[in-house]
């Protein structure tokens, strides 16, 4: 494997609580505008207000304790002795992690395109990744067994190869949806799809969230940025059904039929609904876009994966941001014009919104240094354009990811 990233040792996590702790006593560190150059933080995400106005972007109050990411497992250091830290583009192997098709694929008898087809695989499909080889991967899918399969077509799912970010998918608990401050019926407080679940590699139930492969390395290289400034990834929702789209596309109008003035929230020319909640397919069903938040790290763990030790965030204080995340109005943009989301560098010609805070502009930093691109419209909202190259018309995103095959790797499988 390909020479990575040096994950943070326990030491060096130690010693950033330290310096983070120390940062936290100084008004500066909890006033967002202080001059500090790192981010300010609040205890959890503010709730936009419940009014046809725009939501506030000033800042939460501290007050609050620290949000635990993991309540009720791994309440105890792990024993990690002997085990070793994987050196890769990820923070664990691909070896025992779930992998998905992003659409229908061929499973095939060797790691060639010309090879044998054993079956097909149809899109959502989930598989246990047993070996990777160049460009292929060696899988067991369900019902078909073991073949190979091109890995620039796959998605992954993300906790079993950076387990160190923090994983929060409100659309498969309870959604934060909402417009100009305003519920959205039928959407806010409901879980839209499932997707938590007991997961065997991690021995503890954590949420599915998936991207396509090449996306997870540079969201990999986002979150090491983070973590050696303290800070780690909030990372709400990857791939998203088709049908959970189409159905807050519909909410949210039905919203807008009823109170008028909440038009504007999304329609403000030059800015359209498409901008915040897309009629069609989106990057989000192709599976190259995340929504995702940033956070103070408050504690940590040394945990174990098979024969690997990695990094878990046990506490942490989130960032001030400019919005609550899902905020669907022209108070969630993150630049004061729109731009495409389909070139490299015009954004960089953009200004940045006026409501942007320090934690907003940190989260974009740590991103767009990885590679990703920012949306105009949504703070939260960064994509992988390096994936156009091989996403296909047909990947819709009709399906729902239900299976989790992982299983912890082990040294014997390199």
């Amino acid at each position: 494997m390909k020479s990575g990233f040096r994950p943070l040792r326990a030491g060096a996590f130690f010693a950033i609580i330290l310096c983070l702790t120390a940062c936290l006593l100084l008004p500066g560190c909890r006033e967002r505008e202080s001059a500090s150059s790192a981010p300010s933080s609040s205890a959890a995400a503010s709730q936009a207000p419940e009014s046809a106005a725009a939501p506030s972007s000033a800042p939460a109050e501290s007050s609050e304790p620290p949000v635990s990411s993991d309540p009720a497992e791994h309440t105890e250091q792990a024993d990690v002795t002997g085990l070793s830290y994987w050196r890769g583009e990820l923070e664990l192997p691909v070896e025992g992690a779930t992998g998905y098709a992003a659409g229908t694929m061929a499973l095939l008898r060797e790691p060639s395109e010309g090879a044998e087809q054993i079956g097909q695989i149809p899109g959502g499909q989930g598989f246990a990744v047993l070996e990777e080889q160049g460009d292929w991967w060696r899988v067991r899918v369900p019902d078909l067994g073991e073949g190979w399969v091109c890995h620039d077509v796959c998605m992954i799912n993300l906790p079993d190869v950076i387990p160190s970010i923090v994983y929060r998918n409100t659309n498969g608990s309870a959604s934060l949806f909402r417009t100009s401050g305003q519920a959205i019926p039928g959407i806010t407080g409901e879980r839209l799809y499932d997707s938590l679940c007991w997961n065997d590699r991690l021995q503890k139930e954590e949420y599915t969230v998936a991207v396509l492969y090449q996306m997870a390395k540079r969201i990999c290289a986002a979150q090491q940025l983070a973590l050696s400034e303290g800070y780690t990834l909030v990372l709400v929702e990857g791939f998203r059904p088709y049908d959970v789209q189409q159905q807050v596309v519909a909410d949210l109008s039905a919203r807008i039929e009823e109170q008028p003035e909440l038009r504007a929230g999304v329609e403000d020319k030059p800015w359209s609904m498409d901008w915040f909640i897309t009629e069609g397919v989106s990057n989000h069903q192709q599976g190259y876009a995340i929504d995702v938040s940033l956070a103070q790290i408050v504690a940590t763990q040394e945990r174990a994966a098979g024969s690997y030790a990695y990094t878990a965030v046990t506490s942490y204080l989130e960032c001030d941001m400019p919005t609550a995340m899902h905020e669907l109005s022209l108070a969630a943009a993150s630049m004061k014009s729109p731009v495409t989301a389909y070139d490299f560098v015009k954004w960089q010609k953009v200004p940045v919104a006026d409501s942007m805070t320090e934690g907003a502009l940190a989260l974009r930093r740590f991103c767009t240094s990885a590679g990703l691109t920012p949306l105009a419209s949504e703070w939260w909202h960064f994509n992988d354009l390096d994936c156009l190259s091989v996403v296909q018309d047909s990947w819709e995103g009709k399906f729902r990811l239900t299976e989790n095959v992982s299983f912890a790797p082990h040294l014997h499988l390199r």
